[in-house]
């Protein structure tokens, strides 16, 4: 009697265990959020003021109060023109989602499939490879981390990885969060062998506003690329949550019916999104100069203390990778020691359990003072931290 009551309390005791757990790191990001003082170098979001434009349009939105009503289901029709024009993709359409994440759930809903291959890299973006394992894909993931991968993948990588079986191949481009791109040849090569296999190629292109240059995956392979862009974190629209993908005609007609978004997203943030389009040339402009200003701040202060290095600089996305390893240093101490002054960076076991142990990552789409608060904190917080245990971090 007791084996088949603990049977029936065991799932009951799981979910108590993910509820609280959940409620837990909910708490601790809420201290976080409701720190006026906290100084965000985290989570890749950007911290720059607004250009008037975007920040009119808000102003606007709220005023006519057009807020009250629902947005169109695909994303109001200016937005979903401006997308596909801003990346050059005439013949395709765009839907409007509530954030990069909402665009490659919806993705992974649409291709992922039980017993069938999901490859994508490690270290990259941790969410899809939930989504996927939720749909009972069989995940591969490409180690890519260290100078003997370039800190990137290769052709010859992914096709000894991907066959027939694979239907789905993630790649993030650039890296999340090593910060590195691909050449022409290269996502050319990525896309021939998607289409090869017969496999969906979903290029999620979150910092490519931020690369010396970039290759749309779908330049190549249009009938089988999902390209994803996010306006978190080059307009600095995170906490309005916006986002989209983008595909052929054909290919939308198997995505959309796993829409579980009918009522559109925010009209606030729409309404930013247009008028940030149509500005980004000159804020982009603005906002790399001062970006790439903060890594070479936070790379020359690393280099002044033995053991640190930065694998990847400069970053052709807005956040760098330092490596502590060499240092003596844990990246779960080391967050903490800057958490306690008020500065917020991610350990590197976020994105990768497997390389996770040897780094960091900082954003660097901040404020100049943020940056030097980082670099002249620094060495006292290299010091705390040899003194404090490698605990989880919470976020």
């Amino acid at each position: 009697m007791s084996a088949v009551l603990k049977s029936v309390e065991a799932p009951e005791a799981a979910a108590s265990s993910v509820t609280n757990d959940a409620e837990t790191r909910n708490r601790y990001f809420d201290r976080l959020f409701t720190n006026p003082e906290l100084m965000w170098l985290g989570q890749n979001t950007n911290h720059y003021p607004l250009h008037p434009a975007v920040k009119k349009a808000l102003h606007d939105a709220i005023d006519d109060e057009s807020f009250h009503a629902y947005a169109p289901p695909l994303g109001m029709e200016a937005l979903r023109s401006a997308i596909v024009a801003d990346l050059g993709v005439a013949g395709q359409s765009a839907v409007v989602t509530d954030g990069a994440v909402s665009a490659l759930a919806l993705a992974c809903r649409a291709f992922c499939v039980a017993g069938k291959g999901f490859v994508t890299t490690d270290p990259g973006w941790k969410w899809p490879l939930q989504f996927a394992a939720k749909a009972g894909s069989a995940i591969t993931e490409i180690p890519i981390y260290g100078p003997e991968y370039g800190f990137k993948l290769s052709a010859e990588a992914l096709a000894a990885s991907t066959d027939e079986n694979t239907a789905v191949i993630y790649l993030v481009d650039p890296n999340n969060p090593l910060g590195t791109t691909y050449t022409e040849d290269e996502i050319r090569a990525f896309a021939d062998r998607a289409r090869e296999i017969g496999a969906v190629l979903i290029h999620d292109c979150t910092y490519r506003d931020f690369a010396d240059s970039h290759t749309l995956a779908s330049r190549f392979y249009p009938e089988g690329t999902v390209t994803i862009v996010s306006f978190s974190k080059w307009l600095g629209l995170a906490g309005l949550r916006l986002g989209a993908l983008v595909a052929s005609p054909e290919l939308l007609a198997r995505i959309l019916p796993h829409s579980q978004a009918p009522l559109g997203a925010s009209v606030l943030a729409q309404r930013a999104a247009i008028a940030g389009l149509a500005v980004k040339d000159e804020w982009m402009a603005e906002v790399i100069v001062q970006q790439r200003a903060n890594q070479k701040m936070i790379v020359d202060a690393f280099a002044r203390l033995p053991g640190f290095e930065v694998p990847v600089f400069p970053s052709q996305a807005n956040f760098i990778v330092v490596e502590c390893s060499k240092a003596g240093v844990t990246p779960e101490a080391l967050v903490t020691a800057l958490g306690e002054n008020d500065i917020m960076v991610r350990q590197g076991t976020y994105h990768t359990p497997r390389f996770g142990h040897r780094f960091i990552k900082i954003s660097t789409t901040v404020p100049k003072a943020w940056a030097q608060a980082l670099c002249d904190v620094l060495p006292q917080a290299v010091e705390r931290a040899r003194s404090l245990p490698a605990t989880a971090a919470l976020f």
